[in-house]
């Protein structure tokens, strides 16, 4: 009746004093039936070795490690390697394995199915793992674990397996410093070759725009305002040597004029027109007056005087022909020849003035350009400058590092890293691994507990007995009036306020659960 209602502790109590015998005796069974199975299993022993992990005997500070990989990692990887069909081959055929008929491929699943390896946790290790530092293993070491049918066979087997993998931690920790250091090696050689290649476009760069780097735009501005003040100064010289030249140009022009007209009558061409004149007032005199007349014998001496001087200068002439022009100048006055001096002067001031301005001004042009150019050129530099700036410090860090590689593979070699020392060999196993027969009789007790438990379940779920008044309540949903119960020693029976009458002795425990019903 217990699928009527909900049922209490006493229930479940009185269920399992009921069904005691149900539940104790597959309880009690199934540990020994257990035990026998466990020997239908053929016998497996496990062989052990413990390998320490030791640290790196230089200071991380001094030298770094190149190998990085967590250990963890790096032990799966070691395994793969060396439960690889080329490692094992020669251990198998060494150790006589696959003799008897077996076949290579089964040996080579067989060992890669019973080997195991297994960090060593220790309560420190796990403390200090959040202050790990990179590279560094917070694991001390690892168990590698063989099983085999034959004790000694496990233990040589272990003993291989962990000499090949000592043998070839070394070689890959080796192999990856080596490596590391090649790597850098190449990679510095082409860094080199790319900052050479763009310290000669610099350098070319910097041939080509000489002058107007971005650190020259300041000198070029100072230059460009001193030039202005130059040709400003050049502009006012020649502007003063062309007004002193024009006015000394006039004064010459007056002093020519008057010097000129003082020596016309010395002129062989004023004499001839004088003597010209002369002639036709001595003509026309002499047709009004006779030869004593005092006119015409004044008319007479002045016409002789001058024939006289046009014949001295006609001869001087024919002498010193070449001369003239020379001789003219040379009888210029003084003030004459310091005026045509004085021009000449300012002429050549006036050239030179005209020569430093151009010049000037074609400097100026030139530093205008300059300054005009400086942004795009400083553009162009500043990326060239930027390149070669990052690849010289690409260059410095792959040279620090290449260092740093160079003496951790030095350190590599000289087995001063991170190493795996074997602390414990491989033992010989005195008990097998498996089977094992106290956890087969322990199987055993739970499954025997389960079935009886079971059982005794079922056989409460079949029961339809009413035995408690909350059973005729839940069975027949009507109000119980009165009970009697089992008598042993003597008539008792309970009203309805539940309380006993007649002999004094109360209704034993296991008769509680027999009360008979009267509605």
């Amino acid at each position: 009746m217990i699928e009527n209602r909900e049922l209490s502790i006493d229930d479940y109590l009185a269920m399992l004093r009921r069904r005691l015998k149900v539940i104790l005796i597959p309880a009690l069974l199934a540990p020994f039936a257990g035990f026998l199975i466990s020997y239908a299993f053929p016998a497996k022993y496990t062989s052990q070795s413990l390998v320490l992990v030791e640290e790196q005997k230089v200071p991380q500070g001094y030298v770094k490690s190149v190998v990085t990989e967590d250990l963890t990692q790096r032990i799966a990887t070691l395994q793969q390697q060396v439960l690889s069909r080329n490692r094992l081959q020669p251990m198998i055929d060494r150790l006589g394995l696959a003799k008897g008929g077996k076949n290579l491929d089964d040996v080579i699943d067989d060992i890669r199915q019973n080997v195991a390896i297994e960090p060593v946790e220790s309560e420190l290790s796990v403390a200090s793992s959040t202050k790990k530092r990179p590279g560094q293993s917070n694991v001390p070491g690892f168990y590698v674990n063989f099983t085999a049918a034959n004790p000694r066979e496990a233990q040589q087997i272990c003993n291989e397996l962990t000499s090949m993998l000592l043998e070839e931690n070394l070689k890959s920790r080796e192999q990856v410093a080596q490596s590391t250091t090649d790597f850098l090696t190449r990679q510095l050689e082409d860094a080199k070759r790319n900052i050479d290649d763009l310290d000669g476009k610099l350098a070319n760069f910097k041939r080509q725009y000489m002058g107007q780097l971005p650190g020259d735009e300041d000198n070029n501005m100072k230059i460009l305002m001193g030039l202005n003040s130059q040709l400003d100064a050049d502009t006012q010289a020649l502007n003063r040597a062309q007004q002193d030249r024009t006015y000394t140009e006039s004064l010459l022009a007056q002093q020519l004029a008057s010097w000129k007209s003082s020596q016309s009558t010395t002129n062989p061409q004023s004499l001839e027109q004088q003597l010209s004149a002369l002639q036709t007032q001595l003509l026309q005199l002499q047709a009004r007056y006779t030869d004593d007349h005092p006119d015409v014998i004044k008319t007479k001496a002045d016409v002789a005087e001058v024939k006289k001087k046009l014949a001295e200068l006609n001869a001087a002439g024919s002498k010193g022909s070449d001369n003239t022009t020379e001789k003219g100048s040379l009888n210029e006055p003084p003030e004459i020849r310091q005026l045509r001096l004085q021009i000449h002067q300012y002429e050549e001031v006036i050239a030179q003035a005209s020569r430093d301005q151009k010049r000037l001004q074609e400097q100026i042009k030139l530093y205008q350009g300059r300054v005009a150019l400086s942004p795009s050129v400083e553009e162009q530099y500043k990326s060239l400058t930027r390149n070669y700036d990052t690849a010289l410090k690409f260059y410095q860090d792959l040279l620090a590092k290449k260092s740093e590689s160079e003496m951790a593979t030095d350190m590599e070699r000289r087995q001063q890293g991170e190493q795996m020392r074997l602390l414990n060999p491989a033992n010989l196993p005195d008990t097998p691994s498996f089977p094992n027969r106290l956890l087969f009789a322990g199987g055993g007790l739970g499954v025997g507990l389960g079935i009886g438990l079971g059982l005794a379940l079922w056989l409460e779920l079949r029961d339809k007995a009413i035995r408690t008044e909350q059973d005729v309540t839940a069975a027949l949903d009507l109000p119980m009036l009165v009970s009697v119960p089992w008598l042993t020693d003597g008539l008792a029976f309970k009203d309805g306020n539940q309380n006993y009458r007649g002999q004094s002795k109360q209704p034993p425990e296991e008769n509680k659960e027999k009360e008979t019903v009267e509605v």
